[in-house]
């Protein structure tokens, strides 16, 4: 569809884009019947595929029954369901669940909570909010304040709240040699301790971190000890940890909430995306019992609010999904799918001349392009690199998710892949073939 003669307002208004029709497993297809493979669920999204009848059944039942009763007046029985099944398997002490319609939405939620948590015991100086650089927590202004990405916020940077931001744990670009795995994690984590002493311990009220950073950084997990780290340091000066699992929980990395895999639960956590893998728009923001106390025990009243919060349909297609993640033991297919898709990008990319890191957990991979792979030299940004491997992708049928400014947000470039956790080892195999004719249409002679 021409971008010119439409009138919607699209993401890109120089961009002409194919008309999607319909959906069938790992494949989307557009109106002139061209196949694409799902190579990145969207934005980790599409985690069930695009034809799950199940959950396409739910949404039909559940629109049947009841579309939208506010929750102002009234809960409904969907909403009940997901959240009793949400915690049932939640990590730690998290224990209520808050619905919204998305992940910006979710860290919003959870920045507030965090906020009025302080002001109901009587804390109303702890007001600072941590994050990290070349982190992103979403678009409305709030989450965009807490995101660390420079070229994402740099327009809107005199509308931004002030936050602080501390070094992400991304080894592969910023651990220099000689320094051991231990010590980099044990360094950069200290950055939190640094940069709390430094606001005063009385006036930080949390930090927030993706267990795997997605977007802006490519699936980058954090070194062994770090998060853990992390947790030692709020605890001790009565920080909230929130984690922003919006990409990267819901069983994309190999667990149901991403930071099982190092030994942590937060305070509040924060998900959407694969919650409602494309079926309905949802997401929730996750909290303990004791941050919850504190405001029942308080005003009783979270001063926040959205319209569809808790809406029965979503909910319906989430409890849905969750099912199907669950009563599949899709979890540990990921694991498996993921070790599989990890050795497969080794074998296509791992002497890549210009592929220096191939990254991630579970079916969440990234690969980071350099032009120079001993010195990791990034491509020069005017090159472009990232959008003409999205178009040299598409062009082969498959979605993948390339973005720049991986570095500093505009130098760098990498390659993010989330397929769906119901693709084969086949369909893996064909997504790295369709890959990898991309590539080379783009970075001849690798």
């Amino acid at each position: 569809m021409s971008a010119r003669t439409s009138h919607v307002f699209p993401r890109n208004c120089h961009a002409d884009l194919p008309v999607a029709v319909g959906g069938e497993g790992c494949y989307l297809i557009d109106a002139e019947g061209k196949r694409y493979f799902d190579g990145s669920g969207g934005a980790a999204v599409s985690c069930l595929g695009h034809s799950n009848e199940k959950v396409r059944a739910a949404v039909r039942e559940q629109v049947d029954r009841l579309a939208f009763a506010h929750t102002g007046f009234f809960t409904s029985e969907p909403a009940e369901a997901l959240a009793d099944l949400l915690i049932a398997h939640a990590p730690g002490d998290l224990d209520r669940v808050y619905f919204v319609s998305g992940g910006s939405e979710a860290v919003e939620s959870a920045i507030k909570l965090a906020r009025q948590y302080h002001v109901e015991r009587g804390e109303p100086q702890r007001r600072h909010l941590i994050a990290r650089r070349q982190s992103y927590h979403g678009s409305t202004l709030g989450a965009l304040s807490a995101g660390g990405n420079a070229w994402r916020r740099a327009q809107f940077a005199p509308l931004l709240v002030e936050m602080s931001h501390i070094a992400p744990c991304y080894e592969y670009a910023e651990r220099p040699e000689g320094e051991s795995v231990e010590a980099y994690g044990r360094r950069v984590a200290d950055e939190l301790e640094a940069e709390i002493r430094r606001l005063g311990p009385e006036t930080v009220m949390a930090f927030i971190a993706e267990p795997v950073v997605g977007a802006t950084l490519g699936a980058v997990p954090a070194v062994p000890g770090y998060f853990k780290r992390v947790r030692e340091i709020c605890d001790r000066h009565g920080v909230l940890l929130i984690l922003d699992e919006v990409m990267c929980g819901m069983g994309r990395t190999g667990h149901l909430f991403a930071c099982e895999a190092d030994g942590i639960a937060p305070d509040i956590a924060c998900i959407a995306k694969g919650l409602g893998a494309g079926y309905q728009p949802i997401g929730a923001m996750l909290c303990t019992g004791a941050v919850y106390d504190a405001i029942a025990g308080g005003s009783g009243f979270f001063q926040h609010g959205h319209t569809y919060v808790g809406h029965p349909v979503a909910a319906a297609a989430g409890h849905a999904v969750l099912r199907e993640i669950l009563d599949n033991d899709l979890v540990a297919q990921v694991r498996a799918r993921g070790d599989y898709l990890a050795g497969a990008l080794e074998a296509r990319f791992g002497g890549h001349p210009h592929v220096g890191d191939i990254r991630g957990r579970g079916l969440f991979r990234g690969l980071e392009f350099v032009a120079d792979r001993d010195s990791r030299t990034p491509f020069e940004p005017d090159r472009g690199l990232a959008g003409k491997l999205k178009k040299a992708a598409m062009a082969e049928g498959l979605i993948c998710y390339p973005m720049p400014g991986t570095r500093d947000g505009r130098n760098g470039d990498h390659l993010l892949l989330a397929p769906p956790f119901i693709a084969s080892e086949a369909d893996l195999d064909e997504m790295v073939a369709r890959l990898a004719r991309a590539v080379t249409a783009v970075l001849p002679g690798g």
